[in-house]
């Protein structure tokens, strides 16, 4: 029968060797940058290519009753295409503006700064945003995911980078200052390990425990089941694991941990102890959602120039689609 005390036992074993002798033993393979810049170029040039039709297609059945003012200047589509552009593009209001008068010789488009920014808290093109989300998804036929859970951070100003306030704050960086104003805004992304997309995702102004709950919340929304989950220590408590139900759920214990509780807890702490090489495999397949989000912080910086919540929340989304085009035709 086991007791708690193997529980202990077994993370001081990691801590000593196991940990080292996994490492030893699961060596990376050296990418090979020409190869992995062409394939990069490859599913930029695709989902740029496709983004119109998709676009189309997320689009075509949303309907807009108006009683009273003008009508809108750009269509649902313009308007979902123009921010999408510029969060590619990482400019400013006032740039994007400008820019778009050059483009105008192309696109017929032309409009000031102030409807760029507007676009950020349309309704419009939320719904828009959330379409085009879950129709990526069920193209790539994700339906049931064996996935990764993981949260990191977007700087609000220049003065304070995420990453290296988390490195010297450790999980004190998770929530943000009680007074002083923001300076983060937290993400919880749940990354497909199959196909690389965002299956769901949460915004949080507080904390990380935030944007999980919203994660959680957008998730069933999207129609897809979780057949496990990799979640780091921070979530390593049995109330995180009871409420993922029957999913398979990978976490390492933290060190006061015992086996009261729940028997999904029970069994998660019982398969950590019994197979543990092959429970840190399935665990440590969490690292793809931190190289995801170094690649997706590469590609749209690691600052959010909005500073209302709501606009917030669409700026970073922008990014989340944006990884999921570029990952659909992975």
């Amino acid at each position: 029968m086991m007791r708690s005390n193997e529980i202990r036992e077994r993370l001081k074993d990691i801590d000593d060797f196991l940990l080292d002798h996994y490492k030893a033993t699961h060596q990376e393979k050296k990418r090979d940058w020409r190869t992995y810049e062409q394939q990069l170029s490859h599913r930029v040039k695709t989902a740029i290519r496709e983004l119109g039709p998709l676009i189309d297609e997320a689009t075509g059945k949303i309907t807009v009753s108006r009683e009273l003012g003008r009508p809108p200047q750009l269509s649902i589509k313009q308007k979902l295409t123009l921010l999408l552009m510029k969060e590619l593009f990482d400019r400013s209001n006032r740039s994007m503006a400008s820019m778009l008068a050059a483009f105008s010789l192309l696109s017929e488009i032309d409009v000031s700064y102030k409807t760029l920014e507007r676009l950020y808290s349309d309704p419009e093109v939320e719904i828009a945003l959330f379409n085009l989300h879950v129709l990526i998804l069920r193209k790539r036929g994700v339906s049931v995911s064996d996935a990764a859970g993981d949260g990191t951070g977007y700087s609000l100003s220049v003065a304070q980078h995420y990453g290296t306030e988390a490195a010297k704050r450790k999980d004190k960086a998770k929530k943000n200052p009680e007074s002083g104003g923001k300076k983060f805004v937290f993400s919880f992304k749940l990354l497909d390990l199959e196909t690389w997309l965002y299956v769901a995702y949460g915004i949080g102004f507080r904390s990380e425990k935030q944007a999980f709950d919203n994660a959680m919340q957008m998730l069933k929304k999207v129609d897809v089941s979780l057949k496990s989950i990799r979640l780091d220590r921070y979530y390593s408590c049995q109330r995180y694991v009871e409420s993922f139900g029957m999913t398979k759920v990978y976490v390492i214990p933290k060190k006061n941990a015992t086996l009261n509780g729940s028997w999904e807890w029970k069994r998660t702490m019982f398969d950590f102890v019994d197979n543990t090489i092959p429970y840190l495999e399935e665990y440590y397949q969490r690292n793809n959602s931190e190289a995801g989000f170094s690649a997706d912080k590469r590609w749209f910086g690691w600052k959010v120039d909005q500073r209302r919540d709501d606009r917030i929340e669409v700026a970073i989304a922008c990014g989340n689609l944006w990884h999921n085009l570029f990952n659909m035709y992975r």
